[in-house]
């Protein structure tokens, strides 16, 4: 079990690389007509849902691929696919084996666990500075710079 966990940085990152990867070959796919064309028609430039939800994909797995707003687009991209579910494939069946929506169902998820989760240290965006944290300062310190070190200096003349 340690192996195990000990792995868990290096899985979570490649889970995101490869979802990220995949979901974003089929917005490239859709939008420009590569690696196979699109399934389906060609969406009309901002035609709703289609080119949208190309855009999502492309840009959605582009972000989560690098690790950079990993949570937001993962949640973005899962929301995405959530919508596709429901109002695409839940029309002919309920089942997504029925309906042609696993593509659907899975991404969804694998995007909803990885917002979960966060980008992992495989992550472009743990290259970037963020911003300061307040130092800590030891509470003995807070405790010594409270306390007057002068009893006199705490007494106020009135004249």
């Amino acid at each position: 079990m340690e192996a195990l966990e000990r792995s868990r940085e290096p899985v979570i990152g490649l889970f995101r690389v490869v979802v990220g990867l995949l979901f974003a070959c089929h917005g490239a796919a859709a939008l420009f007509g590569v690696l196979g064309g699109p399934h389906g028609a060609e969406p009309a430039f901002a035609a709703w849902p289609g080119w949208w939800a190309a855009v999502i994909q492309l840009l959605g797995g582009a972000l989560v691929l690098c690790g950079l707003g990993t949570r937001a687009a993962a949640l973005l991209c899962s929301g995405s696919m959530a919508y596709a579910y429901f109002d695409v494939h839940q029309r002919h069946a309920v089942m997504p084996i029925q309906n042609g929506g696993e593509a659907a169902v899975m991404f969804c998820w694998s995007f909803l666990l990885i917002a979960a989760l966060g980008p992992g240290r495989w992550a472009l965006a743990s290259l970037l500075p963020s911003p300061r944290r307040p130092a800590r300062v030891p509470a003995a310190a807070v405790t010594a710079a409270a306390a007057p070190t002068d009893p006199s200096a705490s007494v106020r003349a009135d004249t």
